[in-house]
């Protein structure tokens, strides 16, 4: 919750479905950056 509160404080949407997609944009947003962030390791040998 604290990353979601990073992306903005509020709300731009007034409409419930508007305010569901742009939380669903948020999750989407942040879900990208942790994938980023994750090292990929190999095996050596």
């Amino acid at each position: 919750m604290h990353c979601m509160k990073l992306m903005g404080q509020s709300l731009m949407a007034r409409d419930f479905e508007r305010q569901v997609a742009e939380i669903q944009i948020r999750i989407a947003v942040l879900n990208r950056y942790t994938a980023l962030g994750i090292p990929v390791t190999q095996p050596v040998g």
